[in-house]
């Protein structure tokens, strides 16, 4: 793990959506003193009395250009549909010098949504957090969610330096590995590791759930290993990943075509009894998780 170094602190934390992964850095910033302040803003009065009486926030409202006025950083996480819309609102109430981040896990469109709202001397610095769970909500999050996870930094050419190493250390004091690059390959890379398991695991049980009713009774009861985690990751929030498919089309559709040429070519393997080629295929893939294990991201 990427050692803590600086501590940030920030006088006023501007939190826009508090669902899992924002709740869980409200959670890192009480635990180590991060801001003297953090407002919240979300879609319903009702997420934000959560937030308050979690104690995660120290004002909320549900005018997200109020919860920015002179917030010295503002976290957007809410889906990313959302954000074009959430950044004209709050654009003019963002003060000079203030850093945008967020947590999406598509970046190419942050930088094309957010940007041309932002005023002159705003930084934006795009990120993700590598790291989740199948539930969502305020209640959700956890401090540790992201010890020993990496955090993918992606900020425009000429983004100022200063800003990208407050981003950094706010990560790392979360435990986080932090690496920077483009938006562009960011969203490739998230498109095979991420994007194309979730809609492989969305695709899965759909089809469980169209069997007959007996039959989908007993996939459920006799549910092995590889179902149990395809349900989990498929429980994931729908509106997040509905907009990560829509805006990062491009990218998961080259994922999803390599890996459709793939799975016929498995397909002819299985049809005509090569059971050679199927070891050698099963034997190559072990090595992708000998490298998870290694890396510590099992």
């Amino acid at each position: 793990m990427s050692e803590v170094g600086v501590r940030p602190h920030f006088r006023r934390v501007a939190l826009i959506g508090i669902g899992l992964i924002g709740s869980s850095l409200a959670r890192v910033i009480r635990r180590d003193g991060l801001a003297d302040h953090i407002a919240v803003s979300a879609r319903t009065q009702h997420t934000l009395d959560i937030a308050t009486r979690l104690g995660l926030a120290d004002s909320t409202s549900l005018d997200a250009r109020k919860v920015v006025e002179g917030a010295d950083l503002v976290v957007l996480s809410v889906p990313l549909g959302a954000y074009g819309s959430i950044a004209s609102v709050i654009g003019s109430g963002v003060k000079p010098g203030a850093i945008v981040t967020d947590v999406g896990s598509v970046k190419e469109c942050v930088i094309a949504d957010v940007g041309p709202h932002l005023p002159e001397g705003v930084h934006l610095v795009p990120g993700h957090p590598v790291a989740g769970t199948e539930h969502s909500g305020p209640e959700a999050g956890f401090a540790e969610l992201f010890a020993g996870r990496y955090c993918i930094l992606t900020p425009p050419p000429g983004t100022d330096p200063t800003a990208i190493e407050t981003v950094t250390a706010l990560w790392r004091q979360a435990g986080m590995i932090v690496e920077t690059m483009s938006a562009q390959h960011h969203d490739r890379v998230l498109a095979i590791t991420s994007h194309l398991p979730h809609l492989i695991a969305y695709t899965i049980v759909g089809t469980a759930t169209d069997l007959e009713e007996q039959l989908k009774s007993e996939v459920i009861r006799y549910s092995a290993g590889g179902f149990r985690d395809f349900t989990r990751i498929a429980a994931s929030d729908p509106v997040m990943w509905r907009d990560v498919f829509l805006n990062n089309r491009d990218a998961v559709l080259e994922m999803l075509g390599r890996f459709t040429e793939d799975l016929a070519a498995l397909q002819r393997a299985i049809r005509w009894g090569e059971g050679d080629g199927l070891q050698e295929k099963f034997t190559r893939t072990r090595e992708i998780r000998r490298g998870i294990l290694e890396v510590k991201q099992a």
